[in-house]
């Protein structure tokens, strides 16, 4: 019986493994509200987000979040912080554009349509530049293509990676009676959960560009979005040949 419970409260096991990972949301989320509340700093703190939740895929569950969330901050600070300025700027615009056209009216009410599919696009490319600007060091165009390359390679996947940041913003806006408890869990492991379980939809197809052996930064170059071939392994000739050539 006690080996039993040694066995399954093991790092090692099933239930360890998921307690672990429960631990580095909830030690993460909280680290992105703390570095999240000067609303200039939203970016980063996203990003430093991803980049734990995807080193703890390409990795293990035995991470430090807090360094880990640290040291993704500092490397995005610079991108993330001009990411926001943009994303929210062009947000903005297009807000105040469809209320305009809505307010005039008349044919001109038509143009509604193309800001709303500008905003539509806006979204996807944010939750998909976060994920892309943690896993990959390049120059912010480069990184909007590469989103946009991520999130147009298998379409199927942006309604469910949107409706996950979308879909509990709206639940905890229109339903007040549970608001407290929506605003607890926001505050314990909101963030955390849903940036795994994003990263955990898209880890795949990002993880075929990250190189494949073990390392502690995830931070590669990204200039052509080549893929990371091994080398191709010596045949048993080969290795004759070269022993003969030592002796």
């Amino acid at each position: 019986m006690g080996r039993w419970i040694n066995h399954f409260m093991d790092n090692e096991s099933t239930f360890g493994r998921i307690m672990g990972r429960i631990a580095i949301m909830i030690g993460a989320n909280l680290m992105f509200i703390l570095f999240s509340f000067p609303l200039i700093t939203l970016g980063p703190a996203l990003a430093a987000l991803f980049y734990v939740m995807l080193e703890t895929l390409h990795r293990d569950d035995s991470l430090n979040p807090f360094k880990t969330f640290w040291k993704g901050f500092v490397m995005n600070l610079r991108q993330g912080v001009f990411s926001t300025v943009c994303f929210a700027a062009a947000a903005f615009v297009l807000i105040l554009d469809i209320q305009f056209c809505k307010k005039i009216g008349g044919s001109l009410e038509l143009f509604k349509y193309p800001c709303c599919a500008l905003l539509i696009l806006l979204l996807i490319e944010a939750v998909y530049l976060f994920p892309v600007m943690a896993a990959f060091q390049d120059t912010f165009p480069n990184l909007l293509r590469n989103a946009f390359f991520f999130a147009f390679r298998k379409p199927w996947k942006i309604p469910v990676s949107v409706g996950l940041f979308v879909v509990p913003v709206i639940v905890t806006v229109l339903d007040v009676r549970y608001r407290p408890l929506y605003g607890f869990l926001w505050v314990v492991i909101g963030f955390g959960m849903i940036s795994m379980m994003i990263s955990e939809l898209i880890y795949k197809d990002i993880a075929e560009f990250l190189p494949k052996e073990e390392s502690d930064i995830l931070y590669i170059q990204d200039d052509s979005m080549e893929k990371h071939k091994p080398a191709p392994e010596k045949s048993q000739r080969e290795i004759l040949r070269e022993m003969k050539k030592l002796e």
